[in-house]
């Protein structure tokens, strides 16, 4: 009995032994795993993905391409894991005034690809002290004290800084998003040929066009679907060539007149009338000209069709246009870099 209670135990030990070892196999593993794990990452972060070859494109008429990688930042031997695009791009917005764009792709294993966009002024921005002069997407190119010639001028918009280079920011938030959209009108491929436009009062937007027309937009909500609606009244059969008043007076309709409507005297009640009626007895807007009515109608529908199509995704035009590359940006950065 005592043999075979010796034999037992040994047998328990030898169990244990193996599952202790079996453990201990398990750690080692590990282990190795991680330093296999962290040795692919040290060499990737020093000696792999080392930048050799940067290439830039796009269109700039101010800055060679070596501006354009110094202003970036980036130079050979970078690591591309290492590398923040969003840090380089923003150095050369910051760096090269009259760049509008940087966007930076890394293509692995050793190549970085800089394209970029250049401004185009497109807003002169009156305020008390001077004049900035902006471009199509709301960049500060210049502080001046006079306006450029063949760019609308924009009242009232009350800018928070003046500083080149910085984006055009408004101390009242509802001009600010008035100017937005705006924006968002002159970066597609209609010319609205407006000279100016006043939104000292936000609630009341006027819009002064070449042509001698007076657009009295209203607040500064749908800046860019009014302005649309606008061009559509002026190019129509009964306003084209003539010069008077646009008045919004709902949210989808405009009133034009050859004279803009006095205003009201203080203290004088006009007489009270019936409200006009068409024959079937419905209450006529004696503001809106009847033969109108077929353009809105038309100009509404197809603006609810446009919507519906980005919405599903069928509309894939670019509507802010495209940049041309430029030949001599097309080559890639020889100093040194191959």
């Amino acid at each position: 009995m005592k043999d075979v209670e010796k034999i037992s135990v040994e047998r328990q030990n030898s169990r244990k032994r193996i599952r202790r070892r079996n453990r201990m196999m398990n750690v080692y593993g590990l282990v190795v795993i991680l330093l296999v794990i962290t040795a692919a990452v040290t060499i990737s972060y020093t000696f792999l993905f080392n930048v050799d070859k940067i290439k830039v494109s796009g269109e700039s008429d101010m800055y060679t391409a070596e501006d354009i990688v110094n202003a970036s930042g980036i130079r050979k031997g970078d690591n591309l894991l290492r590398m923040k695009s969003d840090v380089n791009e923003q150095a050369i917005l910051d760096r090269l005034l009259y760049v509008e764009t940087a966007e930076i792709s890394k293509k692995f294993p050793t190549s970085v690809e800089i394209n970029v966009t250049r401004c185009i002024p497109a807003f002169n921005i009156k305020y008390d002290e001077g004049t900035l002069l902006v471009s199509k997407k709301g960049k500060i190119l210049a502080d001046n004290g006079y306006i450029t010639d063949k760019l609308p001028v924009i009242y009232g918009y009350d800018p928070a800084d003046t500083t080149p280079g910085r984006p055009l920011v408004s101390k009242n938030e509802h001009k600010g998003e008035a100017f937005e959209e705006i924006i968002s009108a002159f970066t597609g491929n209609i010319d609205y040929k407006i000279s100016s436009i006043d939104m000292s009062d936000e609630f009341s937007i006027i819009v002064n066009y070449e042509n001698g027309i007076v657009f009295k937009m209203g607040n500064w909500s749908e800046v860019e679907y009014k302005l649309n609606l606008a061009k559509t009244v002026m190019e129509d059969e009964t306003v084209r060539g003539k010069k008077g008043f646009l008045t919004m007076i709902r949210s989808n309709e405009i009133s034009f007149r050859d004279t803009d409507k006095p205003a009201d005297v203080p203290g004088i009640v006009e007489p009270t009338k019936p409200p006009a009626t068409d024959e079937n007895g419905n209450p006529i807007n004696e503001e809106l000209n009847p033969e109108q009515e077929d353009i809105f109608n038309d100009f509404n529908a197809n603006n609810n069709n446009n919507n519906d199509q980005q919405q599903n995704g069928l509309n894939g035009e670019n509507v802010g246009g495209g940049y041309n590359n430029s030949p001599d940006y097309n080559n890639d950065v020889q100093n040194g870099w191959n």
